[in-house]
């Protein structure tokens, strides 16, 4: 045997790589991607993998090696082709056609054991056609972040993206936003789709309809099959289209979740989360907090985002006004307030304790928390993880007993809004049942977790990690995440 065959015998003991990998995306042509080489890395240091998406893979995790990792997410040996998908934005407002997979590429997709279709996608996998003058590298911090942040989001039930590997790959990398150099890594990511809003803008820039018309049957076809023999099928998936993004924000907003670059580029056409740069969790409730350090005017500030998801739907309809009718469309994104509101409303009930709750109190109950966090400044996920630590049955018995023993209450007297809030809360739970409180601290608890990745959180992880190359903490941080402690 020579050598040139060995690594090809050593491929098919994989199981990265023996999984059943669809063309799909690739049989569209290349219209809309190139195929790319992968950077060759000095290092090859497994950090994360992710054993609970290779179950939902088929994949026994006790049959899949690190090396396993390593040769197909690392090394890349294997997989051929790559694509470096094609795709503009609007980035802040401003139309981009100079965008595109730049540290990053379509490495396969494989469906899962509930029937989908899911994307590898890579990230600091090297230079495109499309890095603009980048390194096409992803640092180890930014590997780490993304990482903690869709495994958190997952666990809070935000729809999102999750991260499958993530290998340290022993480049130096300068950044102007972190200390530098920098150790630099490559991630793979699973996600529903790699196709955006910017996918199809790209179309109507190089007014290329047919290609649009093509898209959007595959994107029906994989990813709404439900749709597809419905006549006014289209129409039918903005509308669904509308209200995924809807709920998906709401699930933001309700787990105080900043994105940060809301750009369409950074919007999946399936309505998931996705691509974790500037994200932050919010410390206290603030609307106009925002994630990223360039974000000068606060377009992406944490209160913006339910506008900003509508106003990019409101531009997707650009594109797709070459297949849809616009004022289809237009009916299904006036939708938008109402899937957001109601999603909102139910995912807020849920961290009060809530299963369902159709008392005319309710919307009381919800603008009263909103304004004592706000005029408290009192943390955001403290309070509600205070309200399962010290949730009593006694609560039920006297609005005074309600966080009375926790430190985040105000003294008696010192705020109206915290008074009212307690008086109404008492008056909610008196239309349960005295059993039912075991259920109430249970949606407390389940919706609340103690450990969320505020920013001093992960610097407590990522100072090991540059000190004493300690990941200890940072395997620590996971499973409290993964267990909800």
């Amino acid at each position: 045997m020579t050598l040139a065959e060995t690594p090809n015998q050593e491929n098919s003991l994989n199981p990265l790589l023996t999984l059943n990998y669809e063309p799909a995306l690739e049989s569209l042509g290349d219209d809309y991607y190139d195929e790319v080489a992968a950077e060759e890395f000095p290092q090859h240091i497994l950090r994360w993998r992710n054993d609970a998406l290779l179950s939902d893979l088929g994949l026994n995790p006790q049959a899949v090696t690190d090396e396993d990792f390593i040769t197909a997410f690392g090394k890349f040996q294997g997989r051929k082709p790559l694509l470096a998908l094609r795709y503009h934005g609007y980035q802040f407002g401003t139309y981009n056609p100079q965008l595109g997979d730049g540290r990053g590429f379509l490495y396969g997709q494989v469906r899962a054991t509930n029937g989908e279709l899911y994307d590898f996608g890579t990230k600091g996998s090297g230079r495109t056609p499309y890095s603009r003058g980048g390194d096409g590298m992803l640092t180890l911090k930014g590997g780490v972040r993304e990482v903690l942040a869709a495994e958190a989001l997952h666990q809070m039930g935000v729809r999102t993206s999750r991260c499958l590997s993530m290998i340290e790959t022993g480049l130096s990398l300068w950044r102007g936003d972190e200390p530098s150099p920098t150790r630099s890594s490559v991630m793979v990511r699973m996600s529903s789709s790699h196709i955006r809003f910017g996918t199809f803008e790209r179309f109507h820039y190089l007014q290329r309809p047919d290609l649009t018309q093509k898209l959007l049957d595959h994107v029906i076809e994989y990813y709404y099959r439900h749709l597809v023999n419905q006549t006014d099928k289209y129409a039918l998936f903005y509308a669904e289209l509308v209200k995924r993004v809807a709920e998906l924000v709401a699930q933001w907003m309700a787990v105080g979740f900043c994105h940060g670059v809301l750009n369409t580029d950074n919007m999946s056409i399936t309505g998931e989360s996705f691509d974790y740069g500037p994200y932050a969790f919010i410390p206290t409730y603030d609307p106009y907090f925002t994630a990223a350090y360039f974000d000068y005017y606060k377009r992406y500030c944490y209160g913006y985002q339910p506008s900003i998801c509508q106003w990019n739907l409101e531009m997707l309809q650009e594109p797709l006004k070459a297949i849809i009718n616009i004022a289809d469309m237009q009916v299904g994104l006036a939708s938008f307030d109402d899937y957001y509101g109601a999603e909102y409303r139910r995912l807020m009930l849920k961290k009060l304790g809530f299963e369902q709750l159709n008392h005319p109190e309710v919307d009381e109950l919800l603008e009263l928390t909103i304004a004592f966090l706000k005029e408290s400044q009192v943390g955001y996920h403290l309070f509600f993880f205070e309200m399962a630590r010290t949730f009593s049955a006694k609560w039920r018995d006297d609005p005074a007993c309600v966080l009375n023993n926790s430190e985040i209450a105000p003294a008696t007297g010192t705020s109206v809004i915290f008074d009212n809030w307690c008086i109404l809360y008492h008056k909610i739970l008196n239309h349960f049942d005295l059993d039912e409180m075991g259920n109430i601290a249970n949606n407390l608890s389940q919706h609340n977790p103690k450990t969320v990745l505020l920013r001093p959180v992960i610097e407590s992880i990522w100072q090991p990690i540059v000190n004493a190359d300690d990941w200890q903490y940072f395997r620590d941080l996971i499973h409290q995440i993964q267990t909800k402690q």
